[in-house]
């Protein structure tokens, strides 16, 4: 039995193409960047690691979002505090070709936009 209490990376067998790696690390890059690497995913063109990755941005981005607009009160401005530090993880992750969920609602967010 293991005693890992959460490991949040998600182990991937394949090396991600560098077209894959380059859009997941666009995805980061404010929204415009989103926007530019969901429209260069499209379906044709399709990269699973940066599908992983533009889900993974689309929850970060809602809830950099949400934690603005509460930002009035403290506890809004240490989710603000955590958005950027999960961004920064995320970014890190991409640019090292791991796909890793950020902590505690990477699932939620890759569940909840399983059709990006």
């Amino acid at each position: 039995m293991s005693n890992k209490i959460y490991d949040a990376t998600i182990e991937t067998n394949n090396v991600p193409s560098s077209q894959g790696k380059s859009r997941a690390i666009i995805s980061h890059l404010t929204l415009i960047g989103w926007i530019i690497a969901v429209v260069q995913n499209n379906n044709k063109d399709k990269d699973e690691f940066a599908s992983f990755y533009i889900r993974q941005m689309l929850g970060l981005l809602i809830w950099m979002f949400v934690s603005g607009i509460l930002s009035v009160i403290l506890v809004g401005f240490l989710m603000y505090i955590a958005g950027i530090v999960f961004w920064i993880m995320s970014i890190i992750a991409a640019n090292n070709g791991q796909k890793q969920e950020t902590p505690f609602v990477g699932k939620l967010f890759q569940d909840w936009f399983q059709g990006m």
